[in-house]
């Protein structure tokens, strides 16, 4: 068993009971956010946030990433898409996007590579 709040498996059984479900995103850090990083700055090119109440491995909320919306945005509710699983931490994080709207695994690495090039993941799709 890994560090965090959570096993791999229910970390990934979590995710997976989340995919082409409609949940409400809060948007915490929306297009164009800057996030201070230790020694750099993390410029979010896609709205990031978290489904209000309900934890993810790291005991904080279960983060998403929303796709397919180009506008800075504070709350969405949007159809999981996808899941990009890391290795390497203790939390992974859904891929939300308008209902209908899908996206490749190779487009949904692309739009997160911003954060996810800092870890090793890979990406399940619905």
């Amino acid at each position: 068993m890994e560090a965090g709040f959570m096993t791999v498996e229910e970390r990934r059984a979590q995710a997976e009971s989340y995919l082409g479900k409609t949940v409400h995103i809060e948007i915490d850090r929306p297009i164009g956010y800057v996030h201070h990083k230790k020694g750099y700055d993390l410029i979010y090119p896609i709205n990031y946030g978290y489904i209000p109440g309900v934890l993810g491995g790291d005991a904080e909320e279960l983060d998403v990433y929303l796709l397919g919306i180009d506008t800075p945005v504070t709350a969405y509710d949007a159809q999981i898409i996808g899941i990009v699983f890391r290795t390497d931490d203790v939390e992974d994080k859904l891929v939300g996007a308008p209902r209908g709207m899908r996206f490749t695994k190779e487009e949904i690495l692309a739009a997160v590579d911003f954060q996810e090039r800092y870890h090793t993941s890979y990406v399940e799709i619905f």
